[in-house]
């Protein structure tokens, strides 16, 4: 899940084709993490920190789990 936000948000920078299947599917896979905290954590300009954000929070709960 890190490694995909972290590509989604490479190819942001590059303004990919929205139909490539690559794109499409790391959308699908990051969209359930990264919808919910844009709607809590506003744009700083026009960088959006979200996935930096939930890389930190994904490796947070990878920690908290192998701590178990």
């Amino acid at each position: 899940m890190i490694a995909a936000i972290f590509f989604r948000a490479i190819l942001s920078w590059v303004n990919p084709n929205p139909y490539s299947p690559l794109v499409r599917a790391l959308d699908q896979i990051t969209e359930p993490i990264l919808g919910p905290l844009r709607r809590i954590i506003p744009r700083i300009g026009m960088i959006d920190i979200t996935p930096m954000i939930a890389i930190f929070i994904l490796i947070a709960i990878q920690r908290a789990v192998a701590g178990l």
